[in-house]
């Protein structure tokens, strides 16, 4: 791995939790292999592109990384309709990440949505360079998942396939891991980032890998609480151990 910038950020209102302040760790890397990644991510880091993030907040240590394990997972009711009003109708394409005017659009019209809708902070228009920065141009392979609608592209999903240990673990710490996930906000009614979640976990079974990483959890912030159904699932304490969560 080569590390070519390191950063701690001043304390700045969270995101998940707005009563609280955050302090986030910041790593910009030229060189990082797959199972460097994933040790990395065992350690509770994150990454866009090549910039690695981490909480370190003094006073709090809400955002927990969250896996689901892929054997034992059984759909609930409520992913089970999901399921029913997906499967056979929108078509997942996986392929390498590229640029492309209808996923900026798409990508604008989520996050336009979501500030209307959810309070997320509004930001300009997304260029190719800085979409590519987050999500083409990375350190080692990444897949890009499209959904398409009759051939409407109507989500897109980025996924690290993290099938290679770090040295000093064997492969059960492997899995699919959810980079970042928007889909079109007219068909919100198809629940596009369960369907997401239900394709990763079975794409993963298929694949033999044990996990589907979902990112942090944060127990109380509204926005997290769909991960915590998908079950069983473990959360990763401070002391680096993964417990089973109940959701």
């Amino acid at each position: 791995m080569e590390t070519l910038f390191h950063h701690i950020a001043p304390p700045s209102r969270c995101g998940y939790l707005p009563d609280r302040d955050s302090t986030m760790e910041y790593e910009y890397v030229g060189e990082l292999t797959e199972a460097e990644y994933l040790c990395r991510m065992l350690d509770n880091w994150r990454r866009f592109g090549h910039l690695l993030f981490r909480p370190v907040c003094e006073t709090c240590n809400a955002c927990r990384s969250l896996r689901v394990v892929v054997s034992a997972f059984r759909p609930d009711r409520s992913q089970k309709r999901c399921r029913r009003a997906n499967e056979g109708i929108v078509e997942l394409r996986i392929g390498k990440p590229c640029v492309a005017k209808t996923k900026l659009a798409l990508y604008d019209r989520y996050h336009a949505f979501q500030a209307n809708n959810k309070d997320w902070p509004r930001h300009a228009s997304r260029d190719a360079s800085s979409y590519a920065d987050s999500f083409v141009q990375q350190p080692f392979p990444v897949e890009e998942w499209c959904y398409y609608l009759e051939d409407k592209l109507i989500g897109v999903g980025y996924v690290d396939a993290l099938t290679q240990a770090p040295p000093g673990w064997d492969e059960s710490a492997c899995g699919l891991s959810a980079i970042y996930f928007f889909y079109e906000p007219r068909f919100r009614e198809l629940s596009l980032g369960t369907w997401n979640v239900l394709c990763l976990l079975e794409e993963a079974k298929r694949r033999g890998l044990p996990y589907v990483y979902l990112g942090y959890f944060v127990e109380g912030s509204p926005s997290m609480a769909y991960k915590s159904r998908f079950l069983p699932n473990q959360l990763r304490d401070s002391d680096g151990n993964w417990r089973n969560h109940r959701g």
